[in-house]
């Protein structure tokens, strides 16, 4: 029965080693291959799925050659891929090496789908051990570090992968391969694998991010009562932790959880598309691992589960398996291009995560009734598999995940309060669309953002994300004021966790924020107001990224940043700022001047600052109300992003 054990565990590290290459994969294909939209939303959603499509051939590549050797080489493959990806090669070097790791990843799973009927154990442990590690880096993979910890703890993770699938593959060496067992509709294992996919969409945008669960603590800002949130951290990821595995590794009655787990899953991400952060991934958290539980009560009677436990080979019941695996994972990849497509192409993404959750909820739902076999002789003599986990290592499991979860958010706490200045007069300004803190190379690279921004007293940030799956799931504000030693607020646009922000080394005393109608743009976007105390003086600032509609100047949503402006300020200094996605001669920018704000930059034109490698184009702006001066104005030559940054300093009367 050992062998049971370590492919549990063996399952566990593989998942958390796949989840770190998806979350270089999905940026790379965004940045690189999409090059940050300028890609056909189309070519590049048939890039990304093409992937998943090549890997559902793995199961009759199992069931010819057989699961053990199939999946040796396919997690040989994702080791290396994941300790390539740690030497940060950036450009195609990495968007490939992060291809060929997912491949071989889905191929392994496949392979181990085949031999694993009873998975539900492994996952819950890799979701939730990825989340904790994941958490306790401060939402900065590893792979984005470097530096000898980085390579340390990577070469150990990728070690202990590869030493459990070998010891794995040795203590089912000379297993008898029993018979198929059962019918296509009751091959055990079968629900679980194919939920393993949207599981691991679900798990990663919202029940164990950790980004996610630091968003929901607030602002940023403690002393900032306008948009602040319930306080307190985000300790309740440690709860999310302790839920999701408490759910998935105790079942529940069988029939009351029927209900209680779907419909816990469906109220999560509804809540989670509406903005509800920490009721959103709570709720999803205990619904998806109660619906995995749910899948493992379908064993099947003890014979065949028995009988299939030793179906070492990728028989017929283990190509089912393996099928259910690929297709789970295809549905990943479905919804995932779907939530990012509707940024070009302009359909609400809600849907996404909500049908996603609805599809785990119907597999659960639909389950058989009858609980998986006791431990004990099966009426074949045979050894019925049981508790894939004894109770003393689950509770194990789940107390120590839960500890380092909740080691985390002691660990990496907001930023502090600002302290209080004396009276000046003059502020050093900057703004930059930061595309998430990818460069052109398509690197996470936080740190040379950061020595753009330093020095600034004001930072005024478009496209930042706060857990945005499509990024990596990283807290990239958070990670970038802690490196900046800067309170902030931050205010979403066309997604719960993805919008601008304000950072001031100046207190910041109030706030609103306005979101924009779209006027047939695909994405959303918002104003928001923040108000600064400069020592005895007062100076409003707005922070927004107009989203223009296809082929058509902005003019609409810049009149209403205008007006929202205006309103806000309310007679007091006032600095406007961001990617304002128009030129100085654009009818979108007369909008502002019309009101009677200044162009800041004007001295300085032409000022190009987009794209960052070739700047033709002035679509990063600063304007200031009337009596402010503007000073020292520079957009300095840096590939951190595609954009470049505006930096200058304005000077109050």
């Amino acid at each position: 029965m050992r062998h049971r054990h370590l492919s549990t565990l063996t399952l566990a590290l593989g998942v958390a080693v796949l989840l770190d290459v998806l979350r270089i994969w999905l940026p790379s294909v965004i940045t690189l291959f999409g090059r940050a939209a300028e890609t056909p939303a189309e070519l590049l959603g048939a890039f990304a799925l093409g992937w998943f499509l090549l890997a559902l051939a793995a199961p009759t590549l199992v069931r010819r050659i057989g699961a053990a050797p199939v999946g040796l080489v396919a997690a040989g493959v994702l080791a290396a891929a994941r300790l390539a990806l740690t030497a940060q090669p950036g450009g195609p070097a990495q968007l490939w090496s992060a291809c060929a790791g997912l491949l071989a990843g889905l191929i392994w799973l496949a392979a181990v789908a085949a031999s694993v009927p009873r998975p539900v154990a492994g996952l819950a442990l890799g979701l939730a051990g990825n989340a904790a590690g994941h958490a306790l880096l401060g939402t900065e993979d590893l792979v984005w570090r470097g530096g000898v910890l980085a390579w340390g703890l990577s070469v150990l993770l990728v070690l202990a992968f590869l030493a459990a699938s070998v010891a794995a593959r040795r203590d089912r060496t000379g297993a008898p391969v029993a018979g198929e067992a059962g019918s296509p509709a009751s091959v055990p294992g079968r629900r679980t694998w194919l939920l393993c996919g949207p599981a691991l969409l679900l798990a990663g945008q919202v029940a164990l991010a950790p980004a996610v669960w630091s968003a929901a603590a607030g602002t940023g800002s403690p002393d900032f009562p306008g948009l602040a949130r319930p306080a307190g951290g985000s300790l309740p990821g440690a709860l999310a932790v302790l839920l999701f595995l408490t759910a998935a590794l105790f079942r529940a009655p069988v029939r009351p959880a029927r209900l209680l787990w779907p419909s816990a899953l469906l109220a999560g991400s509804v809540l989670f598309v509406t903005g509800r952060l920490v009721s959103a991934y709570l709720l999803t958290a205990v619904g998806l691992g109660g619906c995995l539980a749910l899948t493992d009560t379908a064993a099947g009677d003890g014979r065949a589960a028995a009988t299939d436990e030793r179906d070492t080979d990728g028989g017929r019941a283990g190509a089912r398996r393996g099928r259910a695996a690929a297709l789970g994972m295809l549905v990943f990849a479905v919804a995932t291009v779907a939530y990012y497509a509707a940024y070009d192409l302009g359909y609400p993404n809600g849907w996404a995560p909500v049908a996603t959750a609805v599809l785990v909820a119907l597999v659960a739902a639909t389950a058989p009734l009858r609980p998986a076999p006791a431990p004990g002789p099966t009426p074949s003599g045979g050894a019925s598999p049981g508790p894939v986990l004894p109770a003393t290592a689950r509770v194990a499991a789940l107390a120590g995940l839960t500890a380092l979860a909740g080691l985390a958010a002691v660990l990496h706490v907001p930023a502090t309060t600002a302290r209080a200045t004396t009276a000046t007069a003059a502020v050093r300004v900057a703004a930059y669309n930061i595309r998430m803190g990818f460069g052109l190379d398509g690197r996470l690279d936080l740190d040379a953002v950061a020595r753009e921004l330093r020095g600034a007293d004001v930072v005024l940030l478009s496209e930042v994300d706060r857990g945005w799956w499509l990024n990596g799931g990283h807290d990239t504000l958070a990670l970038l004021a802690g490196r900046l030693g800067m309170p902030y607020v931050f205010a979403p646009a066309a997604d719960p966790v993805w919008g601008d922000a304000v950072l001031s080394r100046f207190p910041m005393r109030s706030g609103q924020t306005r979101r924009l109608t779209a006027h047939g743009a695909p994405t959303g976007a918002q104003a928001l107001g923040v108000t600064l105390d400069l020592g005895g003086r007062e100076l409003a600032v707005v922070a927004t990224h107009l989203q223009p509609p296809p082929g058509r100047d902005p003019v609409e949503q810049a009149g209403e940043v205008a007006a929202f402006a205006r309103r806000y300020a309310n007679g007091r200094p006032l600095v406007l700022g961001g990617d304002l996605n128009t030129e100085p001669d654009d009818p979108a920018f007369a909008e502002f001047t019309r009101t009677g704000l200044v162009d800041a930059l004007a001295a300085a034109r032409p000022l190009r600052t987009s794209p960052a490698d070739d700047p033709r184009s002035q679509i990063d702006h600063v304007l200031v109300s009337p009596g402010l001066t503007a000073g020292e104005v520079r957009a300095p030559r840096t590939e951190a992003s595609d954009h470049l940054p505006v930096t200058l300093t304005v000077t109050l009367p």
